[in-house]
């Protein structure tokens, strides 16, 4: 399948579960997928590319790769682009293998569910912030908007190149929750404040649904409710900006 070709179906969740690959667009996001190293696929290059700098380096820095670069013109490459003023440059990158079998825990840990959150730049923002904060792992959970999203990898500028970042269902992460005794506690408004001194050596924290919160069936198995004492004049917080409060305040 010619580059051009697999980088439009990649916009779509069921080709990227297919292929088991992500396309990563603009120079930020490729030049954190090069530094990464996972394995590229190949790579699309525009003219608008060559008109800086830092779009000079990133195309040396292509062609040393070793992997394939298609010229495009400008129009069939805002045929694969996701955003309004496309950079000119998109490499297709190999889904990492990770699962819950693969995540390492040590006798401290600190992991992050993500229980239907559905907003890419949310996603994006947490698993930046998550890795900025040293979080073991982070875990989407059904409902939850695909990890390799462009517009996910776009807002976390790459993060879940190196971050530990997964999708899992629900059971089977409260299997592996139980197997290696790591607490769960869930955010909410109703919780009690969190407080780093009450937090276990191993924790999972979920935090849910812009709406709605986290799930009755996430709550349920929860061993503690969670919350960030705000003023009353303001109703809640960005889900993004929750978590990354929460993570702050329980870093290990």
């Amino acid at each position: 399948m010619k580059l051009l070709t697999l980088a439009r179906d990649l916009g779509r969740r069921k080709a990227r579960e297919k292929h088991s690959l992500f396309v990563a667009e603009g120079v930020r996001s490729v030049e954190e997928l090069l530094r990464s190293g996972l394995q590229l696929r190949g790579a699309l290059v525009a003219p608008q590319l060559l008109s800086a700098p830092r779009g000079l380096a990133l195309r040396k820095g292509l062609d040393e790769s070793g992997i394939e670069v298609a010229e495009v013109t400008e129009k069939d490459f805002r045929s694969a682009a996701e955003t309004e003023s496309p950079q000119g440059v998109i490499a297709i990158g190999e889904m990492p293998a990770r699962s819950l079998d693969t995540l390492e825990i040590g006798s401290v840990c600190r992991l992050l569910l993500l229980d239907g959150v559905q907003d890419p730049g949310n996603v994006g923002t947490i698993l930046r912030t998550a890795a900025a904060l040293g979080a073991t792992a982070t875990i989407a959970l059904p409902g939850t908007v695909d990890l390799w999203n462009p517009k996910v990898i776009r807002s976390s500028m790459g993060a879940q190149f190196v971050h530990a970042a997964l999708h899992a269902e629900s059971n089977e992460t409260q299997a592996f929750l139980d197997r290696n005794n790591i607490e769960l506690w869930v955010a909410d408004a109703s919780g009690t404040p969190v407080d780093r001194d009450q937090a276990p050596s191993r924790l999972a924290v979920a935090v849910g649904n812009e709406g709605s919160g986290v799930s009755p069936e996430t709550r349920a198995k929860a061993r503690k409710a969670i919350s960030l004492p705000i003023t009353a004049s303001v109703e809640s917080l960005n889900v993004a900006v929750a978590a990354g409060i929460i993570l702050y305040e329980l870093r290990a």
